[in-house]
């Protein structure tokens, strides 16, 4: 077993150091570079590392950076939710942390040799910290994934091979040539520089691969309002409060074309599908720009309630079409296993009183001339929703989303963040809504075409581009998760039982009392 590089209470402190200096590389700081100091930190603190030292030293990483990076979810509720959420993404970190640790143990003993350790090993290790985020994203309860190394790079050179590889991808990349140099560092070769060629030849195509081009279809002329109404879920506010801003918002739209108009998630007060007076001032809105609206709203059907996105058309059945958010968020928008969960923080528990009933409809919007892939607030953290939009034909994406709660943090910056790098991930351009902030139309590079600032009221009107055929990303997105998250583990256990069956082999072989001797049966 090799030696630990550091000491156990050394390598404790540097994990809480390197999840706090990951934390920088998120906005609003977004110092993507210091990724690739963090990262090879948190592997020299994991070589060498038995069990229960391997679970100290990931959970330390995961307690400092998830403490930091999602302390907005303390905003309103206080420290009882951002506890139980960091603490929890700190325990499934810890359990992850276990995997890398018997990579660096198990791999040297397959294959000892040092093209092996800075070529096979970087891309275990690699493979399993991608099967950590790709778990956090999915378990349980859907996961939550948030805080993904790929996107720290949406500012960085490395950017465009997010069209190529995806989110998923991106991450890979970073820790195998993060690893690699590790590995090279410690076989002490320095001057043997064929060692370097293979993470060196990756880290150049990364840096140097231009973003998949997808086709040039026109444009469509938007309007996004940000209506920064109060909107938060303490907000004072009376009867159509939010609505009203929205209009205040929209009215120096009035008299221009536009293609259609765009509100964010929570920019209504009542149920328009519902409420005839609300329908009312929609088909007015509609009638008056001769454009379809893209409005959100909170929708009952039965005893279900639902957060959707609704395409609204004047003189039509509406709504046209009607898009349900695919994943809502646990303990925000619904409580599962209430009855757990109610017996340790029942007062928190009982405020969520409106039970939303996941989504199921395709993420699109037929304009009739464009396809409109939506997501509606944190359903732009999840892969399957932009995938699916990509591949079902949307020519341009539109986010709607609220932040109000979260007002004063930078969870609207870290959001918009996987916005623009779902830019570029799929080559379209981007509408990203919020009712108060930030709000951006971002262009299929990911670069800023418009945009509003926090806790300011105002209207965007651009010709956004479109854009038609699919990048590699949206193409293999679904099965290179498949194959890291389930390949890496399998990988692993291949590596591990190996040289015992090796072992096992040359034990027959010896005969009785290792005279050499093959014994038959």
């Amino acid at each position: 077993m090799p030696r630990p590089v550091l000491p156990l209470g050394v390598a404790t402190f540097l994990a809480a150091v390197a999840g706090a200096l990951l934390t920088t590389a998120f906005p609003a700081l977004s110092w993507w570079p210091v990724v690739f100091a963090a990262v090879p930190l948190t592997l020299l603190t994991l070589i060498g590392r038995r069990l229960w030292g391997a679970v100290l030293v990931g959970f330390v990483f995961g307690a400092a950076f998830f403490l930091i990076n999602v302390s907005f979810t303390s905003r309103y509720l206080g420290p009882v939710p951002w506890l139980a959420l960091s603490l929890f993404e700190a325990v499934l970190t810890a359990a992850a942390a276990v995997p890398i640790s018997l990579a660096y143990r198990w791999m040297p003993r397959l294959l000892p040799a040092r093209w092996a350790r800075v070529t096979l090993l970087p891309g275990l290790v690699a493979g399993l910290w991608t099967t950590r985020e790709l778990i956090l994203g999915t378990f349980p309860y859907g996961g939550f994934p948030w805080g993904r190394l790929g996107v720290t790079q949406v500012n960085s050179p490395l950017a465009p091979a997010a069209s190529w590889v995806g989110i998923n991808g991106l991450t890979f990349l970073i820790v195998f040539v993060c690893a690699a140099v590790v590995e090279y560092v410690r076989v002490r070769r320095l001057r043997d520089l064929r060692l370097l060629l293979p993470s060196a030849l990756v880290a150049l195509v990364v840096v140097l691969i231009p973003q998949f081009p997808t086709a040039d279809a026109g444009t469509l002329r938007v309007g996004a309002v940000q209506g920064n109404g109060p909107t938060g879920y303490f907000d004072h506010r009376g009867p159509n409060d939010v609505l009203q801003t929205q209009l205040d918002a929209t009215a120096p739209l009035f008299g221009e074309h536009l293609d259609v108009l765009l509100w964010p998630e929570g920019g209504m007060d009542t149920d328009p599908t519902q409420d005839a007076a609300t329908a009312a001032v929609l088909d007015g809105l509609s009638e008056r720009f001769d454009a379809p609206l893209i409005v959100a709203a909170v929708t009952g059907r039965g005893d279900d309630y639902f957060n959707s996105s609704l395409l609204w058309k004047a003189g039509a059945d509406n709504p046209v079409q009607t898009y349900d958010k695919r994943h809502p968020v646990p303990f925000g928008e619904y409580v599962p296993d209430r009855w757990l969960y109610h017996f340790f923080a029942p007062d928190l528990i009982d405020l969520i009183q409106r039970e939303y009933t996941p989504g199921t409809a395709a993420p699109i919007f037929d304009l009739g001339h464009v396809k409109v892939g939506l997501a509606i607030c944190f359903d732009v953290i999840y892969d399957d929703v932009i995938t699916d939009g990509a591949r079902g034909g949307a020519e341009v994406f539109m986010f709607q989303t609220n932040n109000a709660d979260f007002r004063g943090t930078d969870e609207n910056l870290q959001q918009l963040a996987f916005a623009r790098m779902r830019a570029i991930e799929t080559g379209r351009s981007v509408v990203n809504i919020s009712t108060v902030g930030t709000s951006q139309m971002i262009a299929p590079d990911g670069s800023e075409i418009a945009g509003l600032d926090v806790d300011t009221a105002g209207a965007m009107l651009e010709d956004v581009p479109l854009r038609t055929g699919l990048t590699p990303a949206t193409l293999i997105g679904p099965a290179l998760a498949l194959l890291l998250g389930w390949g890496s583990p399998l990988a692993l256990a291949l590596v591990g039982c190996l040289p015992r069956l090796r072992a096992g082999r040359r034990t027959a072989n010896a005969g009785p009392e290792g005279t050499g001797i093959r014994t038959e049966k």
